[in-house]
């Protein structure tokens, strides 16, 4: 990692751990940060959580830990080159899907439903209840006592009724502050990634074809120049040459319109940064009209594809079976989650139980309790 950039995050201005903690003789905070949740028991189960396609339908589908991992390496990669703390934002990706409950989107929509009368439920809230209070590694306190920057990067939305809630973290939410530069980069990096690796996915399971994938501008732009470049290429290697270039093409221009608007704002430190109006990592407008362009491509043509609706469906059937299930009898979870269930109330417990929960683990358990 090269010299940072004064606006980048600087460990020995970091806010801090909620429990003090001696340093760490041959590790900085953010690289114990990162080192942690690789350790976490919620890092190890995101194997077994899907990304879009439930986890036994193909064993070289996307899951979790996959894409949190390909998140991580666009970070990484984009922090680099903008002068900015590269573990930190390496640990901000590796974190950002640890509250993701089984069964994708379709889980969490179904989780929210479940929770409407209690709360709701969101995955990055209950991405920092992970690594804040869940994870239990440690005797001095719970959770996985990470620093502030990278607590901050893993809450990326929070209303201003929860953020009340939650002290120091939730502050910048009530006073309209930005995040890092390094959060910034974390998220921007995990649409990209999903953006453009459910595209090899959609492809690899039969659901989008080339001429339909040719519809979505940016994919079509970097078929034009493959096919030009490699006319007899056979379809595998062309989907995964396209997919390279579009995530070269996607990255370089956010590396490059990023530091215009650095340049152009001039910060000069992460306050500075925190001050801005709005967030300053960014695509320039004709890239972020392609890169929506192809989100809403996806939404149409593969997400709401009768197969993956299909699959959606049952998963929230089971969802909401296992949360009726729960709620009516506490001792069917662990007694961890049953003393949570007296301390917390039942619905929070609950919910926390089902979000740990790997897909093939809520199979078996909705099988188990029918």
């Amino acid at each position: 990692m090269g010299e940072l950039k004064p606006f980048a995050a600087h460990e020995e201005q970091s806010l801090g751990r909620r429990y003090d903690e001696p340093s760490a003789p041959y590790r900085g905070e953010y690289q114990r940060d990162r080192d942690r949740i690789i350790h976490s028991t919620g890092f190890r189960r995101l194997v077994y959580k899907t990304q879009v396609f439930i986890n036994h339908e193909g064993d070289l589908y996307r899951t979790r830990l996959t894409h949190s991992l390909e998140v991580s390496q666009i970070g990484r990669t984009v922090a680099r080159a903008l002068g900015l703390n590269e573990m930190l934002t390496e640990s901000i990706c590796l974190a950002h899907d640890l509250g993701h409950t089984p069964f994708g989107h379709a889980g969490q929509d179904a989780l929210n439903a479940c929770m409407t009368d209690f709360g709701g439920f969101e995955h990055n809230l209950q991405s920092l209840r992970v690594v804040d209070e869940l994870e239990a590694k440690y005797a001095s306190f719970p959770g996985l006592n990470l620093t502030y920057e990278t607590r901050e990067g893993i809450l990326k939305h929070c209303s201003k009724k929860n953020a009340r809630d939650l002290g120091l973290i939730g502050k910048r939410f009530l006073e309209r502050k930005q995040a890092s530069l390094e959060a910034q980069i974390a998220d921007i990096s995990d649409a990209i990634a999903y953006n453009n690796h459910d595209v090899d996915d959609g492809f690899r399971a039969g659901l989008l074809s080339l001429d339909q994938l040719c519809e979505a501008k940016l994919f079509y732009e970097q078929y034009e120049a493959v096919q030009a470049e490699y006319p007899d290429l056979e379809d595998r290697r062309l989907i995964y040459e396209i997919i390279r270039r579009m995530i070269n093409t996607v990255v370089s221009d956010l590396i490059a319109n990023t530091k215009t608007r650095l340049e152009q704002l001039g910060p000069k430190s992460i306050d500075d940064v925190r001050d801005q109006r709005a967030d300053i990592v960014g695509l320039s407008d004709e890239l972020l009209d392609k890169h929506q362009s192809l989100k809403k491509f996806l939404y149409k043509n593969l997400y709401q594809h009768e197969k993956v609706l299909g699959m959606t469906g049952q998963a929230k059937a089971r969802i909401e079976a296992l949360f009726s299930r729960y709620i009516e009898d506490p001792k069917q979870m662990p007694e961890e989650f049953q003393k949570r269930a007296s301390a917390e109330g039942k619905p929070r417990a609950v919910a926390d139980y089902i979000a740990g929960m790997t897909d093939r683990f809520a199979i078996a358990e909705h099988e188990r309790l029918r």
